[in-house]
């Protein structure tokens, strides 16, 4: 099993294109897929410098609804015709950001090959897809900005459009989540009530970054909160993009090395631990 970070927020490999994004690049036994695209051609530039062959692909997960994911799909899309690209019906929604639309092209929704579902998926005896989190345990507090249209009225994003991938392989469970909206926590707890367990690895962003100042106290408390609740498992996570580095560190303090950072063109180590 190999798995690259193509796009993330940070350079981790000379000639790679760093952008707030995120597209991860996975081989199984029988699979080449990209989870998310990242926001722009990146994901083609960096594959290429990479020497990923983006025209093998074969399945592209994309985690949910907003542009700093599926950006990438069309600039792919002309490489790769065949790939089946799926994504839950609500992501095709409209998106926002306050005012800001952070929804996908539409154009997307053109593509032959795009897969829309509604719900848990079982694709084959390795991948198996996930929704339905309802949970709200230490909540991302940046969701309060986030909407989506329902009868022509913009209404609080409840994030059903976030769905998360889980790899079978050699006897380990992978989870892959974009960007965490609906909380690590209540996604962890999703995946238990489904598999009975804890993954063995887990990668995805926390979405805790502040862009405008300082998180406040409230904030912190949840960071710190859910680091607890992580350095609890057995589990190794990796973490990047919408975390944020403020966020990233208060975590590494309390999970230390069960939890490691995402670059842009950096090849996951998945050694088993001891």
């Amino acid at each position: 099993m190999k798995i690259i970070t193509i796009v993330e927020n940070s350079f981790g490999h000379e000639g790679c294109i760093a952008e707030h994004g995120l597209s991860i690049y996975i081989e199984t036994e029988k699979h080449k897929l990209l989870l998310d695209t990242g926001q722009s051609d990146a994901v083609v530039k960096n594959a290429e410098v990479l020497g990923v062959d983006l025209s093998l692909v074969d399945t592209v997960i994309l985690s949910h609804g907003h542009y700093d994911h599926s950006g990438g799909i069309l600039p792919f899309s002309q490489i790769n015709h065949t790939a089946q690209i799926i994504m839950q019906k609500s992501a095709a929604e409209p998106h926002y950001n306050g005012e800001r639309y952070i929804g996908i092209d539409k154009d997307i929704l053109e593509l032959p090959n795009v897969r829309l579902i509604n719900g848990d998926v079982q694709l084959d005896d390795e991948l198996f897809l996930f929704s339905g989190i309802t949970g709200r345990r230490c909540y991302p507090q940046g969701n309060s900005k986030l909407s989506r249209m329902e009868s022509g009225e913009k209404v609080p994003d409840n994030f059903a459009h976030e769905q998360c991938l889980v790899i079978k392989q050699n006897g380990k469970h992978w989870l892959l989540s974009g960007c965490s909206h609906n909380g690590i926590l209540n996604i962890l707890d999703r995946y238990g009530e489904i598999f009975a367990n804890a993954p063995d690895y887990v990668i995805t962003g926390f979405h805790m970054m502040k862009k405008d100042g300082e998180h406040t106290e409230k904030e912190k408390a949840i960071i710190i909160q859910t680091a607890q609740e992580l350095a609890k498992m057995n589990t190794v996570f990796y973490s990047g993009h919408c975390t944020g580095i403020p966020a990233f560190d208060l975590m590494k303090e309390i999970m230390g090395d069960k939890l490691i950072a995402l670059h842009s063109g950096e090849e996951i180590c998945y050694e088993l631990r001891k």
